[in-house]
């Protein structure tokens, strides 16, 4: 008699631990609750290919490749593209309202305005790495991260940090296809 009762006692947590991870894994977006008809953000997004160029006793490393784009609150869009030094011409785009409803709830559903770390080092013996920056202004509020491709760091890369990135890159794609 005693064992029926230990086995439902303890079937109620694995239950509701279920009922709690099912609807997650089913429906994987980041939900919008606390997302305000006022929230005001702007976003600049920035991805250099860097190299390291030698002048004999001493080295530099440049940028052969940079994009950078620009989102602001109603949507509007600026993508920039330099590259071997010379800049091509800024592609406008409007987003959706929802996108940007979207973008603003990745940001502050998540927490990525209240990140400690906002650099990473970079390995010293790379030639060629891959490094991102990015500026949210939400509601006043400021942040500044800057981070290399995560093959490029010996440092711990929050998967949060990659899913903003991916998110701003699938725009990109958006916008130059």
């Amino acid at each position: 008699m005693v064992r029926p009762i230990i086995i439902l006692l303890g079937a109620i947590p694995i239950l509701a631990a279920l009922f709690i991870v099912v609807p997650t894994l089913l429906r994987p977006e980041i939900p919008n609750v606390a997302v305000n008809s006022d929230d005001v953000i702007s976003i600049e997004y920035s991805k250099q290919h860097l190299k390291k160029i030698s002048f004999g006793l001493t080295q530099s490393i440049g940028a052969d490749t940079t994009e950078v784009l620009t989102i602001s609150n109603d949507g509007q869009t600026t993508y920039s593209l330099t590259k071997n030094g010379y800049s091509e011409p800024d592609t406008k785009y409007q987003l959706s309202k929802d996108e940007v409803k979207r973008l603003t709830a990745l940001i502050k559903e998540t927490g990525f305005m209240e990140m400690p770390k906002t650099s990473y080092q970079v390995k010293s013996d790379l030639n060629e790495y891959e490094k991102f920056g990015l500026q949210v202004t939400l509601d006043g509020k400021s942040i500044n991260v800057q981070w290399p491709d995560q093959n490029s760091t010996q440092e711990f890369i929050p998967p949060l940090i990659n899913e903003v990135q991916n998110s701003l890159d699938g725009v990109i794609a958006e916008i130059i296809k």
